[in-house]
């Protein structure tokens, strides 16, 4: 195993998206005084997925709120639009879909020029062979373990797959990113997921719906270093 990459220390990436968009701000405080360590954000635009959430100005304006990892997933297409205005938001990391440009090495390129952390994301039905040409330039890569566009749905199990393909690759290539699941993620779920590798866990329902934030957060830390002890 790469040193930094311990199963038992998985991270943990609330997604607003699964948030009362009505209060935003208290969302956000749920993450920041929980112990998760990122906060997820996804960008829908209505084409490269169904629904459309929010934009730029919306992570400008929670910036300060937060002092977490701002985990900007672009699930847009042509993302190239738009990494100048995440960047000025204030994104830590911003992820793009392998699926939603011809030039991904230049957008990530482009990520990396803005001396942020880049990440790919692959949908269910796109195999990891994909993105092996451009793995060794990124910081992480986002496996959806659901279609994307909608919160609460149910883990594709076979999705768990493409982490051990990931972590295999990266062990062997002495590759550095890191490996997140989003989709379906949960205190029922987190345990196969940290069983195949993982290093971050996005979770929006299961978080937002719990009475206890930084309790759930904790759970699903101590759960997945159970699936590897």
């Amino acid at each position: 195993m790469l040193m930094g990459y311990n199963i038992a220390m998985i991270k943990i990436a609330p997604s607003v998206l699964s948030a009362n968009f009505s209060d935003m701000k208290q969302a956000v405080y749920d993450i920041e005084y929980s112990s998760a360590e990122y906060v997820h954000l996804d960008v829908m635009d209505g084409s490269f997925v169904p629904e459309i959430t929010f934009g730029s100005k919306l992570v400008n304006d929670i910036r300060p709120l937060s002092s977490k990892v701002f985990d900007v997933h672009l699930m847009v297409n042509r993302p190239e639009n738009h990494i100048d205005s995440f960047a000025k938001a204030g994104a830590d990391i911003i992820t793009i879909h392998q699926e939603s440009t011809i030039h991904i090495h230049r957008v990530l390129q482009m990520i990396k020029s803005r001396n942020l952390k880049c990440g790919i994301s692959i949908v269910p039905s796109t195999p990891v062979c994909m993105i092996t040409p451009i793995l060794e330039m990124v910081d992480l890569v986002l496996v959806m373990t659901v279609n994307p566009g909608y919160g609460g749905q149910k883990l594709i199990q076979s999705c768990l797959d493409k982490v051990i393909e990931l972590k295999e690759i990266r062990e062997r290539e002495d590759y550095s990113y890191e490996i997140s699941v989003d989709g379906g993620i949960n205190l029922a779920t987190v345990q196969d997921a940290a069983a195949a590798g993982i290093d971050v866990a996005v979770a929006g329902s299961a978080f937002f719906s719990a009475s206890d934030k930084n309790t759930f957060v904790e759970s699903m830390k101590r759960l997945a270093q159970e699936a590897v002890s």
